[in-house]
């Protein structure tokens, strides 16, 4: 069952202009000003503002003429909008699964990992002093849902705690607005006298649809659990996390290296213990100036070998800057699936298996040169020769697409990326192959050949909207003098409007 903790800030504008504006942050009231239509209008008031009879959508000039000491300023929903992207890079240290819920708050998918605080509760302690350090009001809510704790947050009372399948009667007291409707929506169900939502729910599905539309019988069901809902997430949600906490934070590079080695031995029990393992695991160090600076490293198989993860994340942490002090440290693993158990052979030394050789090996390339520096070639159901072969991971399953290369039709060791032009190349018209060429400043002559094969370009696929001659190529298997094998094709037919180009795609071993 999910677990969403919804935060949400009434005075999210303030707060972040006070905090942007120091010096002017003890000048109450304030009020935030923006032009709707030509009109100069308030966008935001502050909480001694609004006990003064002031409110959003005000004119301007009234605001002042009824507060005359009234603070304004300029509104700057930008700087608010990248405020809150970085509060939800923030709140990683409580969950990687982190939405925003804009302009003024967010959500967090607190599944699996509210034990880590001590529960619930002591969650929404930490997590409401923390912000409130930081100058930052909410109002917080946990329920089952995100239209629950959306309407818990916003209408009922701040710190609520749904218990598990019981958001129900605690949204039944709210108005009609706590469902996320439309203002006007809302406002027309309050006016037949439908004040709260315990009696939209007493309503049968039908008439409540027909009279007040889709959208909501939508919102009811996404709030009572009835229709998921689906977050943007910031980072893919994951319920594969552990967290450690110090008593003083540290910042000593012994000290990160032996708590990285501690928080990742401690989730790697957790996946052996539910047969699981991952391929990417992500660590972030949760500094006391609230940045968390991460590392990840990716395994090509998934795996939970702790030893082997906290040796690929040593050499990422020395571009780790622990500022201040580094007061927790988390570490998520994404891309989680099923891993069974394998017994260690006594002759595992002379014969060892692939996730003893060779993945550690590809392992460190990858994450020292980059994920995509380690690779293999797999085929690929295509006609055209450079098409024919993709790259894929360096171990695990190729692609569905993969097909088997044709043995009767075989293609050289080694395939230029793009074919290279031949000059002073002599054959017999119309189909013979070269009895020689220049290739590179070298004249090389022809003792044996094989071919023509005739390879067309994918006209079916739509790409081409010309299927002219042009497009066609005459491959031959040829070999100099020397031994040399090479690969070429004849560009074009003769007899047609440009003459045909000779060209050198491949070697043979």
């Amino acid at each position: 069952m999910s677990r969403i903790l919804c935060a949400w800030s009434p005075t999210w504008a303030i707060a972040n202009w006070r905090r942007r504006n120091p010096a002017n942050a003890e000048r109450p009231p304030l009020a935030l000003i923006e032009t709707v239509r030509q009109v100069r209008r308030l966008s935001a008031v502050s909480e001694e503002a609004a006990k003064l009879g002031l409110h959003v959508g005000q004119k301007a000039t009234d605001a002042m003429a009824l507060v005359p000491g009234l603070t304004t300023a300029e509104a700057e929903p930008e700087a608010d909008a990248e405020a809150l992207t970085a509060l939800v890079d923030w709140c990683v240290r409580y969950s990687p699964a982190v939405a925003a819920d804009r302009p003024d708050g967010l959500f967090l998918d607190i599944s699996g990992v509210a034990h880590l605080w001590g529960g619930e509760g002591e969650l929404i302690a930490d997590f409401r002093a923390r912000l409130a350090a930081n100058g930052l009001p909410f109002r917080l809510a946990i329920a089952d849902t995100p239209g629950a704790a959306w309407a818990l947050a916003h209408y009922g009372r701040d710190g609520t705690i749904a218990p598990p399948n019981g958001q129900a009667e605690l949204l039944a007291p709210l108005p009609p607005a706590a469902l996320r409707l439309d203002p006007e929506a809302a406002a027309q169900i309050e006016r037949l006298g439908l004040r709260r939502l315990g009696q939209l729910m007493e309503i049968p599905r039908a008439p409540l649809g027909r009279r007040f539309g889709a959208a909501t019988l939508d919102r009811l069901d996404q709030a009572l659990g009835r229709t998921a809902e689906a977050l943007a997430f910031r980072r893919p949600p994951t319920p594969w996390i552990a967290r450690l906490a110090f008593f003083e934070p540290i910042s000593a590079p012994e000290d990160m290296a032996r708590v990285t080695e501690d928080v990742t031995a401690k989730l790697c029990a957790r996946l052996e213990a539910e047969g699981q393992g991952g391929r990417r695991f992500e660590v972030a160090f949760h500094r006391v100036d609230g940045k968390a600076p991460a590392i990840a490293v990716g395994l090509s198989l998934p795996g939970r070998d702790a030893r082997r993860i906290a040796r690929l994340l040593q050499p990422k942490l020395e571009t780790v800057d622990p500022g201040f002090g580094v007061e927790s440290v988390t570490i998520a693993a994404y891309a989680v699936e099923p891993v069974g158990g394998r017994q260690v052979r006594i002759e595992t030394g002379l014969d060892a298996a692939v996730e003893d050789g060779l993945a550690p090996l590809v392992d460190r390339l990858a994450n020292r040169l980059g994920p995509c520096a380690v690779w293999r070639a797999a085929p690929f159901e295509s006609h055209v020769p450079e098409l024919s072969a993709a790259r894929v991971p360096a171990l695990g399953a190729p692609p569905p697409q993969a097909q088997p290369w044709n043995r009767e039709a075989p293609r050289p060791v080694r395939l230029f990326r793009r074919p290279e032009p031949l000059e002073q190349v002599v054959a017999l018209l119309p189909d013979d192959p070269p009895i020689q060429f220049r290739w590179r400043g070298r004249l090389h002559r022809i003792q044996r050949a094989e071919g023509p094969e005739r390879i067309g370009e994918e006209w079916w696929k739509g790409d081409i909207a010309d299927a002219s001659i042009t497009h066609v190529r005459d491959y031959y298997r040829v070999e100099d003098a020397e031994g040399g094998r090479f690969w070429l094709f004849r560009a074009g037919l003769y007899g047609g409007g440009d003459a045909p180009k000779w060209w050198l795609h491949g070697l043979f071993g």
